[in-house]
């Protein structure tokens, strides 16, 4: 597990990459150290999602994902990329970006996710996949 240095203290760091589509049902789950940027795991994420998901035309992402991925994204994958920018300052919708909050949000009832109890990121983007697994199941039974 990496340790990143915050403030004087060492701090248990990891940062959770998904790819959903327009429903919120996850396509791809990346976990990686806090240490690496944004711009540069989600052009990676957004590349292994390709793999799995070769028909996918593009990808929507918030604000901290410009320049280097979408520069990647363009260039390297030749797909769309569109940027939700702030419409207007303080708390706002922002277009499509929602998606991906409401999946993080149905993954926080899982109170293994709570936490990073996982020593292995594998391991980790297995649970996320078995929590939203369970949460699709439960939508069928009370159908």
């Amino acid at each position: 597990m990496t340790e990143v240095l915050m403030g004087g203290k060492k701090v248990k760091g990891r940062k959770r990459h998904i790819v959903t589509d327009t429903q919120g049902h996850l396509l791809h789950v990346k976990v990686h150290a806090a240490n690496i940027h944004d711009t540069v795991a989600g052009g990676e994420v957004f590349k292994a999602a390709l793999e799995k998901h070769p028909t996918l035309k593009g990808v929507c992402a918030d604000a901290g994902y410009r320049k280097t991925m979408k520069e990647f994204v363009r260039n390297v994958l030749k797909k769309t990329i569109s940027i939700s920018e702030r419409i207007t300052p303080g708390w706002a919708v922002l277009a499509k970006r929602w998606v991906v909050e409401r999946t993080f949000a149905w993954l926080n009832h899982y109170r293994r996710l709570s936490k990073d109890y996982e020593i292995k990121t594998n391991s980790a983007e297995t649970l996320i996949m078995i929590a939203h697994s369970m949460t699709l199941l439960k939508r069928l039974c009370y159908v």
